[in-house]
């Protein structure tokens, strides 16, 4: 297929698919413990405390987020430059 009739600008990237954004993540499998949780709960496998799951979710999920945006961080540092600011 000719491409020809495509604009191109001069300089410009051709960037990739983003990468997951580490919070939509987080809170993805903040859900997927709840359902799994609620599963649980409902099967009579154990008894939860609605409480300490709910700590327990959000300590998790800010170490998760925590790492996460450190881990990014490190890797945008890592990133060449382009000169500009």
């Amino acid at each position: 297929m000719d491409n020809s009739s495509t604009p191109t600008t001069a300089g410009q990237d051709i960037a990739g698919p983003a990468p997951a954004r580490v919070g939509t993540v987080v809170w993805g499998l903040i859900v997927l413990a709840l359902a799994a949780l609620i599963i649980v709960a409902q099967l009579g496998i154990v008894t939860l405390n609605g409480t300490y799951v709910l700590i327990g979710l959000m300590i998790g999920a800010g170490v998760a987020l925590v790492a996460g945006g450190l881990l990014s961080a490190r890797r945008r540092d890592n990133e060449p430059t382009t000169g500009k600011s």
